[in-house]
């Protein structure tokens, strides 16, 4: 079964339950997620603004679950960001401090894949000098089975990494950092 969460999603709304808007690192702030439309790719949710945007913080929008094995996709456009740009996908999210993500930022030029344990994150995989630049709209896809981590961007498999932290099912979602403005669309959930 495919699940497309943001079909229907009304612009202007901001996301409801059970989507949960909360953030790692980041004390009591949180960041304001919306939905917008785009002309070619319908419901858009967007990092509006940012309370306050700590070099450390991650910003999170995600809805509780139990999807363990599967494919996660989305497509995403970082717009703006001093400290960081760009986002990813969560996936596994036990709560605000436990959760693997995968993601690309214009400003590095990399695409990464981390676990986050206790709010501490842990780099499993990188690829650098990527050249997808800010305004750009690129799509991320994750594959996860069992233990294997296998991370596409533009449906090119960039990352691998083998983890086994975060065993059981869990939520899934989006996620930015610091400043990191970024539309999401047509974000699509195929358990396995």
């Amino acid at each position: 079964m495919v699940e497309e969460p943001f079909a229907g999603a009304e612009v202007g709304a901001r996301p409801q339950a059970p989507w949960r808007v909360e953030a790692t690192n980041q004390g009591a702030s949180r960041a304001r997620w919306e939905f917008d439309a785009d002309p070619e790719r319908g419901a858009v949710l967007r990092l509006a603004r940012i309370e306050s945007p700590a070099t450390a913080a991650y910003n999170l929008c995600w809805r509780p679950g139990s999807f363990r094995d599967g494919t996660i996709s989305v497509e995403a456009r970082a717009r703006t960001g001093r400290i960081d740009q760009g986002g990813g996908l969560l996936w596994r999210v036990q709560d605000a401090n436990h959760y693997y993500v995968v993601r690309y930022n214009p400003l590095e030029q990399n695409l990464r894949v981390y676990k986050v344990i206790a709010g501490r994150r842990t780099q499993l995989a990188s690829r650098e000098d990527l050249t997808i630049g800010s305004d750009q709209w690129f799509t991320l896809r994750v594959v996860h089975e069992g233990a294997r981590i296998r991370c596409f961007l533009d449906g090119q498999q960039l990352l691998e990494a083998e983890d086994e932290a975060l065993p059981g099912g869990g939520g899934v979602g989006l996620w930015t950092k610091a400043d990191a403005a970024t539309d999401f669309a047509r974000l699509r959930i195929e358990p396995r």
